[in-house]
Parts: C-alpha cells; structure tokens; sequence
C-alpha cells in the first residue's frame, strides 16, 4: 500500500495564529477521523506568508488540496472549510 500524508502550510503572525491554530485543527481532525491512516502534519517547511494551503503528498508527488493565497477580502475566505478539504481529498485519493 503507498503511504499517504498530508501537509500544509500556515502562515502565523502573533494576531492570527490563534485563529490559523483553530482552523488547522479542524482540518486535521477531519482528515484524521476520515482517513486515520493518513499522516497529518502542519508547517512540514517554512509557510508562505498570508496563506493557507492544504497538499497531499505521495512519494514525493504533491497535489494541491487547497489554497486560500488568492482569495478575500475578507479574511475568512481564506481559511477552509473541513468538508471541502476532505471531497478534495477524497476526489485525490480515488484517482489513484
């Protein structure tokens, strides 16, 4: 079986990485309890600034589950919501 894992980047200033904290946990959690096979990290490398991005990683392939770089005003669009992260997870996995 390929092992799976999936990995974002947050970008967390002293304002927002309450709010950035939260909103990965809850992505996490809903990864974890569709998929508790899958390894679930945050930060892996040094984030990009502003964003938050969702990837699955596959030996070395890497595919884009989410991004939220170019979206609001306002702020919140920026975050995602769990159950898109997990279709967009779903929809990756299948295609396998």
């Amino acid at each position: 079986m390929t092992e799976y894992w999936v990995s974002w980047s947050l970008f967390s200033s002293s304002k927002s990485s309450q709010v950035y904290g939260r909103k990965a946990d809850a992505v996490k959690s809903a990864i974890k309890a569709a998929h508790p096979d899958l390894f679930v990290e945050i930060n892996p490398q040094k984030p990009r600034g502003n964003s938050f991005e969702v990837t699955l990683m596959d030996a070395g392939k890497e595919t884009c589950l989410w991004t939220g770089i170019k979206l609001g005003p306002p702020r919140k669009l920026k975050f995602p919501d769990p159950a898109v992260v997990l279709s967009a997870l779903n929809k990756a996995l299948d295609s396998e």
